[in-house]
């Protein structure tokens, strides 16, 4: 298979990794679902050597996450580990921190739920999630371009589309997740960072 490569992960991985630097310590273990062309994570970890980090997604993506991967030798990438957020436990222990972009959208509705569910199962106390892409604010879209996105979205899959802030905020808190940050980002995306609480 040949080197698997997207132009919007290119474009928005500085921008991304600007907002990742200050959220993780020399130490950290740092889950990313979703790695599908591994441009994120390897370019994640050669800027944070320190942080070590674990490629995951659905089983048919393995392929396309290990030819992204070939490339990239570094250190701290585990090799990837086959995971879906709609099935529980997660096939993984405690960790410092969980990053996503581009997959709340595509997951089935239900399937949201069940990721900040299981993300707030793995994350240690005041460890962080970072999610990044597209969100509706009070159900409206931020652009005519996220609002077109939505109908392309749903024609592929009826159960897909843009979530709502609100209501992944909503499920996030019942996981024990606490907003730390809403950053715009640069093409009509946002990052989305909460905290692990500490259980009483």
């Amino acid at each position: 298979m040949s080197k698997p490569f997207s132009q919007a992960c290119e474009n928005n991985k500085q921008y991304i990794l600007d907002k990742l630097l200050p959220l993780f310590s020399a130490g950290s273990m740092v889950l990313e679902i979703g790695t599908l062309t591994a441009q994120h994570i390897c370019f994640f970890a050669e800027a944070m050597p320190l942080v070590y980090w674990i490629p995951s997604d659905l089983d048919e993506n393995l392929p396309t996450v290990l030819a992204g991967l070939e490339a990239c030798t570094l250190p701290n990438i585990s090799a990837p580990l086959e995971l879906d957020v709609a099935e529980a436990p997660w096939s993984i222990g405690l960790v410092d921190g969980i990053f996503t972009a581009n997959t709340l959208h595509i997951m089935r509705y239900e399937y949201v739920e069940r990721f900040f569910r299981n993300a707030g199962n793995v994350l240690k106390a005041g460890g962080v999630l970072c999610v990044y892409g597209p969100f509706k604010y009070h159900g409206e879209f931020t652009t005519p371009s996220n609002a077109s996105f939505d109908v392309w979205l749903k024609q592929r899959d009826p159960l897909s589309g843009v979530r709502d802030f609100e209501q992944v905020k909503a499920w996030a808190e019942e996981a024990g997740l606490e907003l730390l940050a809403d950053h715009s980002m640069p093409a009509n995306n946002q990052m989305l960072v909460w905290r692990k609480l500490a259980t009483q």
